[in-house]
Protein backbone atom coordinates (compact mmCIF):
# COMPACT_ATOMS: atom_id res chain seq x y z
CA UNK A 1 0.00 0.00 0.00
CA UNK A 2 1.94 3.30 -1.07
CA UNK A 3 1.95 6.12 1.27
CA UNK A 4 0.48 9.31 1.40
CA UNK A 5 3.46 10.80 0.32
CA UNK A 6 3.78 8.50 -2.63
CA UNK A 7 0.45 9.55 -3.47
CA UNK A 8 1.33 12.99 -3.98
CA UNK A 9 4.29 12.40 -5.50
CA UNK A 10 3.04 10.42 -7.76
CA UNK A 11 -0.26 12.84 -8.54
CA UNK A 12 2.04 15.96 -8.94
CA UNK A 13 4.25 13.75 -11.56
CA UNK A 14 0.80 13.48 -13.27
CA UNK A 15 -0.04 16.63 -13.48
CA UNK A 16 3.10 17.67 -14.90
CA UNK A 17 3.05 15.24 -17.53
CA UNK A 18 -0.42 16.67 -18.24
CA UNK A 19 0.43 20.12 -18.93
CA UNK A 20 3.58 18.47 -21.31
CA UNK A 21 0.95 17.34 -23.19
CA UNK A 22 -1.22 19.89 -23.46
CA UNK A 23 1.46 22.18 -24.38
CA UNK A 24 2.44 19.83 -27.26
CA UNK A 25 -1.48 19.16 -28.52
CA UNK A 26 -1.61 22.98 -28.83
CA UNK A 27 1.32 23.37 -30.30
CA UNK A 28 0.35 20.71 -33.03
CA UNK A 29 -2.62 22.47 -33.70
CA UNK A 30 -0.80 25.71 -34.26
CA UNK A 31 1.43 24.08 -36.68
CA UNK A 32 -1.16 21.48 -38.05
CA UNK A 33 -3.20 24.77 -39.70
CA UNK A 34 -0.05 26.01 -42.05
CA UNK A 35 0.65 22.00 -43.09
CA UNK A 36 -2.76 20.77 -44.19
CA UNK A 37 -3.10 23.97 -46.65
CA UNK A 38 0.21 23.61 -48.36
CA UNK A 39 -0.44 19.86 -48.85
CA UNK A 40 -3.78 20.38 -50.24
CA UNK A 41 -2.22 23.19 -52.34
CA UNK A 42 -0.08 20.73 -53.88
CA UNK A 43 -2.20 18.30 -54.70
CA UNK A 44 -3.78 20.34 -57.67
CA UNK A 45 -0.19 21.20 -59.43
CA UNK A 46 1.01 17.42 -58.68
CA UNK A 47 -1.86 15.95 -60.45
CA UNK A 48 -2.06 18.57 -63.35
CA UNK A 49 1.93 17.30 -63.59
CA UNK A 50 0.48 13.90 -63.86
CA UNK A 51 -2.39 14.65 -66.56
CA UNK A 52 0.61 16.41 -69.09
CA UNK A 53 3.14 13.66 -68.77
CA UNK A 54 0.14 11.36 -70.01
CA UNK A 55 -0.47 13.66 -72.28
CA UNK A 56 3.35 13.67 -73.85
CA UNK A 57 3.52 10.06 -73.53
CA UNK A 58 0.40 9.20 -75.59
CA UNK A 59 1.62 11.59 -78.00
CA UNK A 60 5.06 9.24 -78.34
CA UNK A 61 4.72 8.08 -81.85
CA UNK A 62 7.29 4.64 -80.65
CA UNK A 63 8.41 3.60 -77.01
CA UNK A 64 11.65 3.22 -78.38
CA UNK A 65 14.25 5.74 -77.24
CA UNK A 66 11.20 7.10 -74.64
CA UNK A 67 13.31 8.24 -71.31
CA UNK A 68 14.05 5.42 -69.08
CA UNK A 69 12.30 8.03 -66.35
CA UNK A 70 9.10 6.91 -68.41
CA UNK A 71 9.41 3.24 -69.42
CA UNK A 72 11.97 2.03 -67.13
CA UNK A 73 14.76 -0.08 -67.54
CA UNK A 74 12.91 -3.60 -68.74
CA UNK A 75 13.45 -5.43 -65.66
CA UNK A 76 12.05 -4.85 -61.80
CA UNK A 77 14.87 -7.07 -60.43
CA UNK A 78 15.77 -4.17 -58.29
CA UNK A 79 13.38 -2.59 -55.89
CA UNK A 80 14.14 1.07 -53.87
CA UNK A 81 11.85 1.81 -51.22
CA UNK A 82 11.81 4.78 -50.31
CA UNK A 83 10.43 5.28 -47.03
CA UNK A 84 8.95 9.18 -45.57
CA UNK A 85 8.87 9.13 -41.96
CA UNK A 86 8.96 12.04 -39.15
CA UNK A 87 11.86 13.50 -37.24
CA UNK A 88 10.93 12.82 -33.93
CA UNK A 89 8.04 10.54 -32.26
CA UNK A 90 4.72 11.41 -29.81
CA UNK A 91 2.29 11.68 -32.92
CA UNK A 92 0.52 7.99 -32.74
CA UNK A 93 1.13 5.64 -35.22
CA UNK A 94 1.97 7.92 -37.78
CA UNK A 95 6.05 6.64 -38.46
CA UNK A 96 5.39 2.73 -37.49
CA UNK A 97 2.05 2.89 -39.95
CA UNK A 98 4.35 3.91 -42.88
CA UNK A 99 7.27 1.71 -41.51
CA UNK A 100 4.54 -0.92 -41.03
CA UNK A 101 3.45 -0.55 -45.24
CA UNK A 102 7.16 -0.83 -46.16
CA UNK A 103 8.02 -3.55 -44.48
CA UNK A 104 4.89 -5.87 -45.51
CA UNK A 105 5.64 -4.70 -49.02
CA UNK A 106 9.96 -5.33 -48.70
CA UNK A 107 9.23 -8.80 -47.42
CA UNK A 108 6.88 -9.61 -50.35
CA UNK A 109 9.44 -8.79 -52.34
CA UNK A 110 12.53 -10.29 -50.67
CA UNK A 111 9.86 -13.60 -50.91
CA UNK A 112 9.53 -13.34 -54.91
CA UNK A 113 13.05 -13.17 -55.18
CA UNK A 114 13.38 -9.41 -55.58
CA UNK A 115 16.55 -7.58 -54.46
CA UNK A 116 15.15 -4.75 -52.09
CA UNK A 117 16.73 -1.68 -51.20
CA UNK A 118 15.67 1.15 -48.52
CA UNK A 119 16.01 5.04 -48.47
CA UNK A 120 14.69 6.53 -45.45
CA UNK A 121 13.76 10.04 -45.55
CA UNK A 122 13.35 10.98 -41.65
CA UNK A 123 15.26 9.51 -38.61
CA UNK A 124 12.30 6.98 -37.07
CA UNK A 125 12.12 5.43 -40.12
CA UNK A 126 15.23 4.30 -39.55
CA UNK A 127 14.55 3.12 -36.17
CA UNK A 128 11.34 1.26 -37.28
CA UNK A 129 12.59 -0.96 -40.11
CA UNK A 130 16.14 -1.13 -38.47
CA UNK A 131 15.51 -4.55 -36.81
CA UNK A 132 13.74 -6.49 -39.70
CA UNK A 133 15.67 -4.65 -42.89
CA UNK A 134 18.81 -3.16 -41.41
CA UNK A 135 20.61 -4.85 -43.88
CA UNK A 136 18.49 -3.44 -46.84
CA UNK A 137 18.95 0.38 -45.97
CA UNK A 138 21.15 1.84 -48.23
CA UNK A 139 20.90 5.44 -47.35
CA UNK A 140 19.72 7.68 -44.71
CA UNK A 141 18.36 11.17 -45.23
CA UNK A 142 17.84 13.25 -42.10
CA UNK A 143 16.52 16.50 -41.90
CA UNK A 144 16.69 16.94 -37.99
CA UNK A 145 16.43 20.73 -36.62
CA UNK A 146 14.62 21.78 -39.99
CA UNK A 147 11.50 23.85 -39.05
CA UNK A 148 9.86 24.41 -42.22
CA UNK A 149 10.03 21.91 -45.42
CA UNK A 150 10.54 23.32 -48.82
CA UNK A 151 10.99 22.54 -52.20
CA UNK A 152 14.95 22.10 -51.60
CA UNK A 153 14.59 19.49 -49.22
CA UNK A 154 12.69 17.46 -52.01
CA UNK A 155 15.38 18.32 -54.49
CA UNK A 156 18.43 16.90 -52.43
CA UNK A 157 16.34 13.59 -52.53
CA UNK A 158 15.18 13.79 -55.95
CA UNK A 159 18.30 14.78 -57.07
CA UNK A 160 19.72 11.25 -54.82
CA UNK A 161 16.98 9.23 -56.47
CA UNK A 162 18.13 10.32 -60.08
CA UNK A 163 21.66 9.69 -59.53
CA UNK A 164 21.09 6.68 -58.34
CA UNK A 165 18.75 5.52 -61.36
CA UNK A 166 21.81 6.83 -63.99
CA UNK A 167 24.06 4.91 -61.86
CA UNK A 168 21.88 1.62 -62.62
CA UNK A 169 21.74 0.91 -58.68
CA UNK A 170 17.71 0.16 -58.77
CA UNK A 171 14.96 -0.62 -61.40
CA UNK A 172 11.82 0.29 -59.69
CA UNK A 173 11.21 3.43 -57.33
CA UNK A 174 8.52 3.24 -54.88
CA UNK A 175 7.90 6.49 -52.51
CA UNK A 176 5.87 5.52 -49.28
CA UNK A 177 4.33 8.58 -46.84
CA UNK A 178 0.95 9.50 -45.69
CA UNK A 179 -1.69 11.02 -47.28
CA UNK A 180 -3.46 13.28 -44.99
CA UNK A 181 -7.55 13.30 -44.63
CA UNK A 182 -8.04 14.61 -41.18
CA UNK A 183 -7.16 15.10 -37.62
CA UNK A 184 -7.88 11.78 -36.93
CA UNK A 185 -7.23 10.03 -40.30
CA UNK A 186 -3.93 9.50 -42.63
CA UNK A 187 -3.65 6.73 -45.38
CA UNK A 188 0.08 4.99 -45.57
CA UNK A 189 0.73 5.39 -49.35
CA UNK A 190 2.87 3.71 -51.83
CA UNK A 191 3.21 5.39 -55.12
CA UNK A 192 5.58 4.39 -57.63
CA UNK A 193 8.24 6.74 -58.94
CA UNK A 194 9.99 4.84 -61.50
CA UNK A 195 9.19 4.15 -63.87
CA UNK A 196 6.77 6.99 -63.95
CA UNK A 197 3.07 5.42 -63.07
CA UNK A 198 0.99 7.71 -65.32
CA UNK A 199 -2.92 8.52 -64.70
CA UNK A 200 -3.85 6.37 -67.72
CA UNK A 201 -2.04 3.77 -66.13
CA UNK A 202 -4.01 4.15 -63.07
CA UNK A 203 -7.27 2.62 -64.29
CA UNK A 204 -10.86 4.43 -65.73
CA UNK A 205 -11.58 5.19 -61.97
CA UNK A 206 -9.06 8.16 -61.27
CA UNK A 207 -9.80 11.59 -60.60
CA UNK A 208 -7.10 12.14 -63.46
CA UNK A 209 -7.98 12.91 -66.72
CA UNK A 210 -6.09 12.91 -69.49
CA UNK A 211 -6.20 15.86 -71.38
CA UNK A 212 -7.07 16.84 -75.15
CA UNK A 213 -4.05 16.92 -77.94
CA UNK A 214 -2.22 19.98 -77.40
CA UNK A 215 1.01 21.38 -78.78
CA UNK A 216 4.15 21.92 -76.86
CA UNK A 217 6.90 24.33 -77.53
CA UNK A 218 9.69 23.16 -77.38
CA UNK A 219 9.27 19.54 -79.11
CA UNK A 220 7.49 17.20 -76.91
CA UNK A 221 10.33 14.63 -76.51
CA UNK A 222 12.63 17.38 -75.12
CA UNK A 223 9.62 18.58 -72.58
CA UNK A 224 9.13 15.11 -71.74
CA UNK A 225 12.08 14.49 -70.37
CA UNK A 226 12.41 17.79 -68.59
CA UNK A 227 9.21 17.30 -67.25
CA UNK A 228 9.91 13.46 -66.05
CA UNK A 229 12.50 14.96 -63.78
CA UNK A 230 11.04 17.62 -62.52
CA UNK A 231 7.94 15.20 -61.48
CA UNK A 232 10.24 13.23 -59.33
CA UNK A 233 11.03 16.04 -57.08
CA UNK A 234 7.46 17.39 -57.42
CA UNK A 235 6.04 14.01 -56.39
CA UNK A 236 8.86 13.90 -53.33
CA UNK A 237 7.49 17.75 -52.29
CA UNK A 238 3.75 16.76 -52.11
CA UNK A 239 4.74 13.79 -49.80
CA UNK A 240 7.23 15.62 -47.58
CA UNK A 241 3.96 17.82 -47.44
CA UNK A 242 1.67 15.24 -47.19
CA UNK A 243 3.57 13.81 -43.99
CA UNK A 244 4.16 17.14 -42.38
CA UNK A 245 0.36 17.73 -42.00
CA UNK A 246 -0.09 13.79 -41.13
CA UNK A 247 2.39 14.45 -38.75
CA UNK A 248 0.85 17.47 -37.18
CA UNK A 249 -2.92 15.69 -37.05
CA UNK A 250 -1.60 12.63 -35.48
CA UNK A 251 0.63 14.04 -32.37
CA UNK A 252 -2.92 16.77 -32.24
CA UNK A 253 -4.55 13.37 -31.67
CA UNK A 254 -2.45 11.69 -29.68
CA UNK A 255 -1.81 14.62 -27.28
CA UNK A 256 -5.37 14.84 -26.45
CA UNK A 257 -5.47 11.43 -26.35
CA UNK A 258 -2.69 11.43 -23.70
CA UNK A 259 -3.94 14.62 -21.69
CA UNK A 260 -7.48 12.96 -21.32
CA UNK A 261 -5.91 9.78 -19.94
CA UNK A 262 -3.53 12.09 -17.49
CA UNK A 263 -6.69 13.87 -16.15
CA UNK A 264 -8.18 10.05 -15.36
CA UNK A 265 -5.09 8.85 -13.63
CA UNK A 266 -5.27 12.00 -11.52
CA UNK A 267 -8.99 11.76 -10.38
CA UNK A 268 -8.28 7.95 -9.44
CA UNK A 269 -5.08 8.51 -7.52
CA UNK A 270 -6.67 11.88 -5.77
CA UNK A 271 -9.66 9.20 -4.49
CA UNK A 272 -7.32 6.56 -3.77
CA UNK A 273 -5.17 9.60 -1.84
CA UNK A 274 -8.63 10.86 0.18
CA UNK A 275 -9.22 7.41 1.15
CA UNK A 276 -6.07 6.85 2.43
CA UNK A 277 -5.92 9.31 4.17
CA UNK A 278 -9.38 8.53 5.71
CA UNK A 279 -8.43 5.28 6.75
CA UNK A 280 -5.29 6.70 8.84
CA UNK A 281 -7.48 9.10 10.11
CA UNK A 282 -9.90 6.85 11.46
CA UNK A 283 -6.95 4.51 12.52
CA UNK A 284 -5.32 7.02 14.88
CA UNK A 285 -9.07 8.09 16.54
CA UNK A 286 -9.33 4.14 16.85
CA UNK A 287 -5.71 3.68 18.77
CA UNK A 288 -6.49 7.36 20.86
CA UNK A 289 -9.91 5.96 22.00
CA UNK A 290 -8.51 2.60 23.07
CA UNK A 291 -5.85 4.23 24.76
CA UNK A 292 -8.39 6.49 26.43
CA UNK A 293 -10.65 3.14 27.15
CA UNK A 294 -7.03 1.54 28.93
CA UNK A 295 -6.63 4.22 31.22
Amino acid sequence: MPSLKDLRTRIASVKATRKITKAMQMVAAAKLRRAQEAAQAARPYAERMDGVLANLNKGLTSKEGAPALLVGTGKDQVQLLVVMTAERGLCGGFNSNIAKLARADALKLIAAGKTVKILTVGRKGADNLRRDLGKNIVDRVEFKGLKNIGYAQAAEVSDKLLAMFAAGEFDVCTLYFSRFKSVISQTPTALQLIPAKLPEEKGAGDKVAVQAATEYEPGEDELLGYLLHRNIGTQVFRGLLENSASEQGSRMSAMDNATRNAGDMINKLTIKYNRQRQANITKELIEIISGAEAL
